[in-house]
């Protein structure tokens, strides 16, 4: 079945989910960043992350996902839920960030932190180039940083011969690709998956591994700006947000 534009998806296969064992690796943390309490007007960033890129994939001419652009086809089961509790993520997420101290930085970040700012219209960002950046807010287990904020880096949107709408972040140590679906007129799906470090330089295919796995949604928030929004995501954070701009 050939899609449209708003058809778009994909990433490999939809490969049976595969569990992860206690010999798993780690997920390594974009530059390792020392974050705590911020310095009164100071704002929280991270130190730089690595700057590994994997190699581009081809994509088959019939698409990524095998023709389909209903995104509940491809998500899992445990990862579709993660969406239906978007809105808790984000009340915990923020909440947890302005207790921790970075109720300031929380609101620089302007319409990218508010999760009643995604517009209708051109919900998915055009094919070309992009600048990125990625904010975490709530600790996953308690435990961690309740805000991070890193620095610019490079990503692509791609719309392939068969369809496909593939979102790529290319450099940093914690990189991903995956496919915008179509979902309502304010937003779309993403499902994708992590690369992690210098020393892979291929991306993973969606269900190849849980901890690697990524559902969120794309919203525009801006005059040619867009932000992707993971849920409880499967490392450090309640939420992830990354900002998508041209």
């Amino acid at each position: 079945m050939r899609r449209t534009p708003l058809a778009v998806l994909a990433l490999m296969t939809t490969t049976a989910l595969a569990a992860c064992g206690d010999n798993s690796p780690a997920a390594p943390t974009e530059a390792s960043p020392a974050v705590t309490t911020p310095a009164p007007g100071v704002p929280a960033q991270a130190a730089p992350e690595a700057t590994a890129t994997p190699q581009s994939q081809t994509t088959p001419a019939e698409g990524m996902q095998g023709g389909t652009d209903d995104w509940r086809k491809v998500a899992n089961t445990a990862d579709a839920s993660l969406l239906g509790r978007l809105d808790q993520a984000w009340r915990m997420a923020r909440a947890e960030a302005e207790e921790g101290g970075f109720s300031r930085q929380v609101e620089a970040l302007g319409p990218l932190a508010d999760p009643n700012a995604g517009q209708s219209g051109r919900v998915q960002p055009g094919q070309g180039n992009y600048r990125c950046r990625t904010i975490k807010m709530g600790s996953r287990n308690g435990s961690g940083l309740a805000y991070v904020e890193y620095p610019w880096f490079r990503c692509t949107v791609e719309l392939t011969a068969g369809g496909d709408l593939i979102l790529t972040k290319l450099t940093g140590s914690q990189r991903t690709r995956g496919l915008i679906y179509p979902d309502t007129d304010r937003r779309g799906v993403y499902i994708g998956a992590q690369a992690w470090g210098a020393d892979e330089n291929r991306y993973p295919a969606y269900g190849d591994s849980a901890e690697r796995d990524q559902v969120g949604v794309i919203e525009r928030i801006g005059q040619n700006r867009w932000r992707l929004v993971l849920p409880w995501p499967k490392q450090e954070a309640k939420l992830e947000l990354l900002e998508i701009t041209g």
